[in-house]
C-alpha cells in the first residue's frame, strides 16, 4: 500500500503508484497529440540546463485516409524511441473539443501512441494545459506564444518552429523535467 492510501486509511484507493524516479540523466519522449499536424520533441537533463535534442511537427495530407495518417505518426514515434531511447514518455492529456468527431480522433491517436509506448516498456505521463503552461511559463493562464518566448529563455532552440505543435510538445517535456523532480 502507498504512502497515500495509509495516509487516507483507503486501501481500495484507485490512483496510480507510478515507479517512475528522476535520475540525474534523463531523456523524455514528449508528444502533443494530433493526425494532422503531432509535435514530437526529445529533451533531456543532465546535470545543467534542460536540452532539446529533437523536435518536429509530424505532417499528414489531408487527402489520406485516417488509418494511414495513424500509422505515419505512429511510425515516427517508434522511431524516435529507437533512435533517442527515451526514459519517458510524456503527453497532453484529452481536452473537450466542440467537434466530437475531431476529439475522438485525437483521442485515437493518444491511444495508439500509449500503446507505443508500452510496447516500447516505457511509461507514459500526462500533463493537463495547466500544469504545462505552468512549468514552461511560471503561469497557468499563459498563452502559445509566451510559453514559446520562455522556452526560447530557457533552453537553447536554435531552429526555426514553424508549428505550435513543435513548442508544445518541447513545453510537454520541460514539464515532465519539472514534475519527475518532485
Amino acid at each position: 500500500m502507498c504512502r497515500k492510501c495509509i495516509r487516507t486509511r483507503n486501501s481500495r484507493a484507485r490512483h496510480r503508484v507510478s515507479t517512475f524516479r528522476y535520475t540525474s540523466l534523463m531523456r523524455v519522449l514528449a508528444i502533443d497529440p494530433g493526425y494532422g499536424r503531432c509535435g514530437m520533441a526529445v529533451v533531456e537533463k543532465s546535470g545543467g540546463p534542460e536540452t532539446l535534442i529533437y523536435s518536429a511537427c509530424i505532417e499528414t495530407s489531408a487527402q489520406s485516409d485516417f488509418g494511414a495518417r495513424l500509422a505515419t505518426v505512429v511510425d515516427e514515434c517508434a522511431k524516435l524511441i529507437k533512435v533517442h531511447a527515451p526514459d519517458a514518455f510524456a503527453m497532453e492529456k484529452l481536452f473537450f473539443s466542440k467537434n466530437q468527431k475531431t476529439a475522438m480522433r485525437v483521442a485515437e491517436v493518444r491511444g495508439a501512441l500509449i500503446s507505443c509506448a508500452g510496447q516500447n516498456g516505457i511509461e507514459v505521463f500526462e500533463y493537463s494545459p495547466g500544469q504545462i503552461k505552468n512549468a514552461a511559463a511560471g503561469w497557468g493562464g499563459a498563452d502559445k506564444k509566451q510559453v514559446a518566448a520562455m522556452l526560447h529563455i530557457l533552453m537553447k532552440i536554435d531552429k526555426n518552429i514553424k508549428h505550435d505543435d513543435e513548442y508544445d510538445a518541447i513545453a510537454i517535456g520541460l514539464t515532465h523535467l519539472v514534475y519527475a523532480r518532485r
